[in-house]
């Protein structure tokens, strides 16, 4: 980013009263524990605060890359040459709103899953068990239709405002959405921001839900690598397999890039063993890639992002 540039935008940002800091490494604020630093960094607490910060940005054509738990982010080692917005303080508290048989609960984009699911539980509201692991936000959840054991975000999304390009604030039901596998019409709008969603819920039994939920975290716990960082699944499911399962056929369980290793306890996991660059990850994963289409067909892609 040019001098110049900067110094608009840092005064800006400080005439206008909003938070940020400068050179803040992403390695702390991604769950790969990787990624160097960010020219800008932003963390608005409500949406006011984050209209304002995006039209900084925009009045000085700094370009943005929008953050919430960096559970599904690989930064490159060189870092951000822009802002980096993080969007965890747009988590307003749950609202309810009942209907017949079900509840509409509606929270900030920045909300982890895991409280929107411990609030749903608590509430006795059925149908957010499959989330209740997913170690994203709210807003990341519908940005890539995150899922897990068979359920999806699209199954119980009501609706989702947003930011759009001229920072309108707007509101797009279910049908409305584009979702299907790990993708999202905010996917195919990365300028748009999340800044809340609505799910529908069916009311059911509160100790069965906590049950239910108990049992996939057991499952997540013995299965996958979670004492290392780690970036979630590494790839998306091809049609007609799995990607995991390809991996560990193809005899890569273990195979290691410098401090990138695919996972032992599950091959479809990239995690980081100590010190793994973007670099090692992106080689890593494309040697994966070529290996596996090499000896089955088969296609791998990406899950995770990778930020330049």
């Amino acid at each position: 980013m040019h001098e110049q540039i900067k110094v608009a935008l840092r005064g800006a940002l400080q005439r206008a009263e909003l938070p940020f800091a400068e050179q803040e490494l992403l390695a702390m604020h991604t769950t790969f524990r990787i990624g160097g630093p960010a020219a800008f960094w932003c963390a608005p607490q409500d949406v006011g605060q984050l209209r304002q910060t995006l039209k900084c940005c925009k009045d000085q054509e700094v370009r943005v890359y929008l953050l919430g738990n960096g559970s599904n982010t690989l930064f490159a080692d060189e870092g951000f040459d822009g802002a980096v917005v993080d969007l965890r303080g747009i988590a307003p508290s749950v609202t309810a709103t009942e209907q017949a048989d079900t509840v509409l609960l509606t929270a900030g984009a920045g909300m982890t899953l895991g409280r929107l699911c411990a609030e749903a539980q608590q509430r006795a509201l059925a149908g957010l068990e499959f989330a209740c692991g997913i170690p994203g936000t709210v807003g990341g959840a519908m940005y890539m239709n995150a899922g897990a054991y068979g359920g999806e975000m699209k199954d119980v999304v009501a609706w989702v405002s947003f930011l759009d390009d001229n920072l309108n604030l707007r509101t797009l039901p279910a049908s409305d959405l584009q979702m299907g596998y790990r993708t999202s019409i905010f996917e195919k709008n990365p300028s748009w921001c999340i800044v809340s969603a609505c799910v529908r819920l069916q009311k059911g039994d509160g100790a069965e839900i906590l049950a239910q939920m108990q049992e996939y975290l057991e499952r997540r716990r013995s299965k996958q690598p979670l004492e290392w960082p780690s970036a979630g699944s590494t790839f998306k499911r091809p049609q007609g397999a799995f990607a995991g399962r390809l991996i560990e056929d193809c005899g890569l369980r273990g195979y290691t890039v410098g401090g990138a290793q695919i996972s032992e306890k599950h091959c479809g996991f990239v995690i980081n063993k100590g010190g793994a660059t973007c670099a090692d990850v992106v080689a890593l994963t494309d040697d994966v890639k070529r290996i596996v289409y090499e000896k089955t067909g088969f296609v791998l892609e990406r899950e995770i992002r990778v930020v330049k």
